[in-house]
């Protein structure tokens, strides 16, 4: 007899609950969110705890909860929402919103696979690019995987930066094994599948929705281990991995065969050329000071070049009056506009005590300033360039009833 514990909507919660019973189970707590589960699992010395794969009833903190208490934790899926919940925050014992107790203690006992996500689409990938100094780049990446997550997808971010691989520091997360490059690796032998990139990523923890992480190498001098052939093919594989894979690339574009005698020989910007050009979609970065604008407009020309696709988004970051003077926004789109022929960029206001919380708890915006301007921004980004749009609802005629003539 096992003590189970209930987090389910109320008519799912009364026939598990008449079905625990008939089984000689005891159940102890039947809670109306994730926070009162978590506080219950060792308050009612809780054996097996049950709950729907939603934000109310499933959580990060309960997860925790229930790994430091030894509780066994199984998540009823009812939507691919759910199974994306469930995936991002890593929980594998799943069962169908449906299910009787029998498939469920199936699957504590693994007689059951685990649910998938949902595998008919194929995953998108977006490169984060920008031209040398530093236009923030991996903390624009950081943020629109974050901001996928969010919005309830599964998500991982890719360090390609072969000059100065930084996502692992931002995240506060450990790089001595580089995760891309170990997928590479694998890709170059054959052995890269969806176990190996959970095996080698890490994941990055939050209760607004996490996502895998592949960190970058640690010294430049590993570029090597990232040949085009090996990144292509690990893309390749990402994209039956999640939903969106977000790239940090490198700044160069210029292309190593032009100016090497060997022409078999690996070439360091081989990796950032072969994510732009395998990528969806194109996110450009410049920064909103003059030097920075120069340097984008002089990149941008190459860029345009070396990818072969519609779909590239230009956002200026950091932007703000005591760089540009007066009417910043109309400044940086006009001097685009003149000098690049760039309409509709996305302009990201600088935050920079924002941005400093969130680099110094090693966090994403959407965890530490929601608030931000920045992260406003981020977010309207993702929302309006990447997301597909929400189906509309269906308008609703009302007909008015003609009522017979009096008289």
């Amino acid at each position: 007899m096992s003590r189970v514990a209930l987090a389910l909507p109320l008519a799912v919660e009364d026939r598990l609950a008449g079905e625990l019973e008939r089984h000689g189970h005891d159940l102890v707590a039947r809670c109306a969110s994730a926070d009162e589960l978590a506080f219950a699992l060792v308050a009612a010395s809780v054996d097996v705890a049950v709950v729907e794969a939603s934000p109310r009833y499933l959580t990060e903190r309960l997860i925790a909860e229930a790994d430091a208490a030894g509780v066994r934790l199984v998540a009823l899926v009812g939507s691919d929402a759910g199974r994306r919940q469930a995936a991002t925050l890593g929980l594998r014992e799943l069962a169908d919103l449906t299910a009787g107790w029998d498939e469920i203690e199936s699957v504590l006992a693994g007689g059951l696979p685990a649910a998938q996500p949902p595998s008919a689409d194929r995953g998108e990938v977006l490169a984060v690019w920008g031209p040398a100094g530093a236009p923030g780049r991996t903390t624009l990446a950081i943020n629109v995987a974050a901001e996928l997550a969010a919005a309830g997808h599964t998500v991982a971010v890719a360090d390609v930066d072969t000059y100065s691989g930084s996502i692992a520091p931002a995240l506060g997360l450990l790089d001595e094994a580089p995760g891309f490059a170990a997928a590479c690796r694998l890709a170059g032998t054959g052995g890269l599948d969806r176990a190996e990139l959970e095996r080698i990523g890490q994941r990055y923890l939050s209760a607004r929705g996490g996502f895998w992480v592949l960190t970058g190498i640690g010294r430049p001098s590993r570029w090597p281990e990232l040949s085009a052939d090996r990144v292509t093919t690990t893309i390749t594989e990402c994209r039956t991995w999640v939903d969106y894979t977000v790239l940090d690339t490198g700044f160069s574009l210029e292309n190593d065969e032009e100016i090497s005698s060997d022409l078999f020989a690996p070439h360091r910007n081989a990796a950032t050329l072969a994510a732009l050009r395998e990528a969806d979609r194109v996110i450009a970065v410049g920064s909103a000071d003059p030097v920075g604008l120069s340097r984008f407009l002089r990149a941008h020309v190459d860029l345009v070049e070396a990818v072969e696709t519609p779909r590239l988004t230009v956002v200026v970051n950091r932007l703000r009056s005591s760089a540009i003077g007066m009417n910043p926004a109309a400044q940086v789109r006009q001097t685009l506009h003149r000098f690049g022929g760039i309409t509709s960029p996305v302009l990201v206001p600088d935050d920079r005590s924002g941005l400093d919380a969130a680099v110094l708890g090693g966090r994403t915006l959407l965890d530490t300033a929601v608030k931000s301007p920045a992260r406003v921004a981020i977010g309207r980004l993702v929302e309006e360039c990447i997301l597909p749009p929400a189906p509309q609802p269906s308008r609703r005629v009302r007909h008015r009833r003609l009522e017979p003539a009096s008289g």
